[in-house]
């Protein structure tokens, strides 16, 4: 029986979240979901007068691809592909993921290889065009979060079809703070850091490109950083499943990095020199998601967290530079049944065990 509730969703991600317009060409770039969510997709697009394109694929045949990933091969690959995002207005992700380790046998090199090569077309992608990405619910998800499939196939609407443009006005008076903040202080549950965030600007994010979303981001200038971060929050990268991350910055740069896998997290911060340094710090804020599941389109969302990203910035917004085939959110929970801890902006509390002081942000605040 098809659930009403996705027609809602893809009707929200068109009307809302990319605002087709009539004749906007849309990319719909589908990955392990079942037909029912692309066909919604279409219908939605055309029901606003855009036009609609798609593309299927699967991790277990990106696996295979990047297996024996070869230069020609992705240069041909990264050249059509970004062929077709340029004739595009906007792009909707739908991602499913059955493993969320699928990826674990590749190479590391060939994942470098592919990632290096296709970093042009997700460049344009964020820069150029309208566009959203979103995970799909599915069974192995629900492990991952540790909850039944019906269980969590009704947390994932509820989060998703969150009515974001309530947190759009106390969103904003984050963004405006981050934007005039130079020096930022986070302690607390083994943490001390500081950062300038000078010149660099903030944007807030409420359901226009993550579903779900709930974040403010912004980036630190880049030879800034000192000190010591302890994140506490599981996190994949590349297939790879990590805990227990703590990084040591000196004038920015990563100069000692540990996690249960030490010398997997190294040779991933060693891809290229931009991987040690620092793209994006953002804060995150849905109401509706307190626990981690190791995916992070969830968990960079988690009511009283931040996430402080090893590599690549936002080129163009917040943008402070640095440049890496690399872009991993690195996530740290401060509510107290996490450690708790503090964000300092200006010598000024903002929050305090996950929870906003200033009376502007108040309703940005997760329920007691």
């Amino acid at each position: 029986m098809h659930d009403p509730r996705i027609d809602q969703l893809a009707s929200q991600l068109v009307r809302y979240s990319t605002s087709i317009k009539r004749g906007e060409k849309v990319l719909i770039d589908a990955q392990d979901v079942p037909d029912d969510v692309p066909i919604a997709l279409v219908r939605a697009v055309r029901a606003v007068g855009g036009l609609p394109f798609v593309n299927i694929g699967s991790a277990r045949i990106n696996r295979e691809m990047l297996k024996d990933a070869t230069e020609p091969q992705y240069d041909v690959l990264a050249k059509y592909s970004l062929a077709q995002m340029k004739q595009m207005d906007a792009f909707i992700a739908i991602r499913g993921s059955h493993n969320i380790t699928e990826s674990a046998d590749v190479p590391t090199k060939n994942m470098a290889l592919a990632m290096k090569r296709m970093r042009p077309v997700q460049n344009y992608r964020v820069g150029k065009t309208k566009w959203c990405v979103i995970r799909w619910p599915n069974s192995a998800m629900a492990q991952q979060a540790g909850m039944s499939t019906e269980a969590f196939e009704n947390f994932f609407f509820k989060v998703c079809l969150l009515d974001y443009k309530k947190l759009v006005p106390p969103m904003k008076n984050l963004e405006r703070l981050m934007t005039k903040t130079e020096k930022v202080h986070i302690c607390g549950n083994g943490s001390d850091l500081r950062f300038s965030m000078k010149g660099l600007g903030a944007i807030a994010c409420g359901g226009t490109h993550n579903i779900p979303d709930g974040e403010c981001f912004s980036a630190p200038v880049k030879n800034s950083v000192e000190g010591i971060l302890r994140y506490n929050t599981p996190t994949i990268y590349q297939g790879i499943a990590f805990d227990n991350m703590q990084l040591t910055f000196e004038k920015g740069k990563i100069v000692k990095a540990t996690a249960n896998n030490t010398k997997a997290i190294n040779k991933i911060l060693d891809s290229d020199p931009g991987a040690r340094y620092i793209g994006e710090f953002a804060i995150g804020f849905n109401p509706e998601i307190k626990e981690p599941m190791r995916d992070i389109l969830f968990d960079e969302k988690i009511a009283g967290s931040f996430h402080f990203t090893p590599g690549q910035a936002y080129e163009g917004v917040a943008d402070n530079g640095n440049r890496s085939q690399v872009h991993w959110d690195m996530v740290c929970i401060q509510r107290p049944d996490y450690g708790g801890g503090e964000i300092w902006f200006d010598g000024k509390l903002i929050r305090k065990n996950g929870k906003f002081v200033p009376k502007n942000l108040a309703k940005l605040n997760y329920p007691k």
